[in-house]
């Protein structure tokens, strides 16, 4: 398999050159460029093609939820994956709504994150685990539809069941052995759910699923993304 094709954005050049070192130290990864704000982002991923944009939120000149924006939209093939000191609700809410495949913290081990890459590299989404509950607190209670409700309508019973596991936090392994099922049936089935709601990658299908009452989050339970979840 080829390594996967890294551009790093980080205003901060210490923390970049070392994140380089680390990344290029693994066989399956690979540093092809660096970016020191969001312009240089847009432009650096237009003339590389990455796999992958590493991208931080606050930078001069543009920040990287902007460029975000701009790289999804106009290259949607590139992923995009923030990794930031930055645990704001709202920055995570809008990274998500402009199609970022991921928000890492910068406070995690170097093995966590070749984790959530290699998990990356095979359909998860990649969100650190203190920012989830953000996640669904902060756009659960946002009414604004990205798609029409009536889409939640053509999910087989199949697509539901797995839906709520994804909102849940599970990955396709962990779906898989859940279900008794192969994990290609389950990326299969991810896949027909993305299509169906018309959103771009898990992290906008299970924000869609709780802020449109296709998935439950229980009651009593605080910390409710890390309890399974039940279909309305």
């Amino acid at each position: 398999m080829a390594a996967l094709r890294i551009l790093l954005v980080d205003d901060h050049l210490l923390f970049r050159k070392g994140l380089a070192r680390l990344l290029d130290a693994q066989p399956d990864f690979r540093v092809v460029g660096e970016a020191a704000d969001g312009l240089e982002a847009i432009e650096q991923t237009r003339l590389l093609r990455p796999d992958l944009v590493l991208m931080d939120v606050r930078m001069p000149n543009c920040n990287g939820l902007e460029a975000t924006r701009q790289i999804k939209s106009q290259m949607p093939g590139v992923r995009v994956v923030m990794l930031t000191v930055s645990d704001d609700e709202q920055d995570l809410a809008t990274a998500v709504h402009y199609g970022a495949d991921g928000y890492l913290l910068k406070d995690l081990l170097p093995e966590t994150l070749f984790q959530q890459l290699r998990g990356l590299m095979s359909g998860e989404t990649p969100i650190a685990r203190a920012m989830t509950g953000k996640l669904f607190r902060q756009l659960a209670q946002q009414n604004q539809p990205t798609v029409q409700p009536a889409a939640a309508a053509v999910l087989s019973a199949r697509e539901c069941e797995i839906l709520a596991l994804v909102v849940n936090g599970c990955s396709n392994q962990a779906i898989a052995e859940h279900l008794g099922i192969a994990c290609n049936t389950v990326k299969n089935h991810v896949r027909s759910i993305l299509t169906k709601l018309g959103v771009k990658n898990r992290a906008q299908a299970a924000v869609y699923a709780v802020s449109h009452g296709l998935v439950c989050l229980p009651a009593n339970n605080s910390a409710a993304i890390d309890s399974q979840m039940e279909l309305a």
